[in-house]
């Protein structure tokens, strides 16, 4: 009869027999193996290697091309806003310093005037500014030559007024062109509700307008806020002689402005967009779609899909 001792011996010596099966194998394979990681390891460092140069030398490129565009824009927009004045307004994030730096420059160029910097904050029609806004803008505060609309939303509301404030009637509007005053104690008024901000302690009316604005609003009311900042800019165009939202790749993709107006089917019929302000050849876009509004044509330019490189300068 087999023992107890028996059965242990015999699991110890399978154990065993396993144990050293795997040393050998490990043995005899640990070489290949090793060397083989080894080599795939280094054929991935030669393609990281690879890969980078080719970055390095597309950055190249792409700053060639820049710097050639940022060359030739004052060139190609020269004239192109003679006369005309044009007031900047940025919504949401504020873009890289360059970009409105390079707009105002090129502006410039084209011959126009900047009346000034409006930066909307994240009060700007938000929900918890619903009520205050609405008493000030049905107060005193707003001048009697602004026509108040009737309308409940105060996303609305506030566009219609800053539209008008900010806005020079184009040739043959019947409105009152605002004074300087006037715009000036309104966006005082606003500036204290922590609605907006101003670059210079004067903004003037402008015959043009530019939003600018980069990537999506976040927030639970970002969807009302994103609408209120597509009413302002439709608000611009009517009561001016044209606007145009300026932004970058992110702005038309979910939930950015550039997206949500060229979605809106009356919107985008009157407002011109851009998509790619933060690269030269979208400021130079801006600067020749601000002189086509004011000719009363509207476009979608820069890099997305369906739009135009550029929209062509006056022949």
């Amino acid at each position: 009869m087999i023992d107890f001792r028996y059965h242990l011996v015999s699991l110890i010596a399978v154990f065993l027999a396993v144990a050293l099966g795997i040393v050998i194998g490990t043995t005899q394979l640990n070489g290949p193996l090793t060397d083989n990681l080894q080599g795939q390891v280094t054929a991935l460092q030669e393609d990281k290697r690879s890969l980078e140069d080719q970055t390095q030398q597309l950055q190249t490129q792409l700053d060639d091309v820049g710097s050639f565009e940022e060359a030739v824009g004052p060139t190609l927009v020269e004239n192109t806003l003679t006369g005309r004045s044009v007031v900047l307004v940025v919504a949401g994030a504020d873009p890289e310093p360059d970009v409105a730096e390079g707009l105002t420059a090129l502006l410039g160029s084209a011959g126009a005037t900047v009346t000034g910097t409006v930066r909307l904050t994240d009060g700007y029609a938000a929900e918890s500014t619903a009520d205050t806004l609405e008493t000030f803008l049905s107060g005193p505060g707003v001048p009697l030559t602004v026509t108040q609309p009737e309308t409940d939303d105060p996303g609305e509301a506030v566009a219609s007024v800053l539209a008008q404030l900010l806005m020079v009637p184009a040739e043959g509007s019947a409105r009152v062109a605002p004074t300087a005053t006037d715009t000036a104690t309104v966006l005082a008024g606003l500036e204290e509700l922590d609605v907006l901000s101003q670059d210079s302690t004067s903004v003037t009316p402008a015959d043009l307008a530019v939003v600018l604005t980069t990537g999506a609003l976040e927030g639970d009311d970002a969807e009302t806020r994103t609408s209120a900042l597509l009413q302002l800019a439709v608000a611009l165009d009517e009561q001016g002689s044209g606007a145009v939202v300026a932004g970058n790749l992110a702005s038309a993709g979910d939930g950015g402005l550039v997206a949500a107006l060229r979605a809106d089917s009356a919107a985008r019929g009157t407002v011109s967009t851009v998509d790619n302000v933060t690269a030269a050849a979208g400021r130079i876009s801006t600067v020749l779609a601000l002189a086509a509004e004011a000719r009363g044509t509207s476009g979608e330019y820069g890099v997305g899909e369906d739009t135009q490189p550029v929209p062509a300068p006056v022949s």
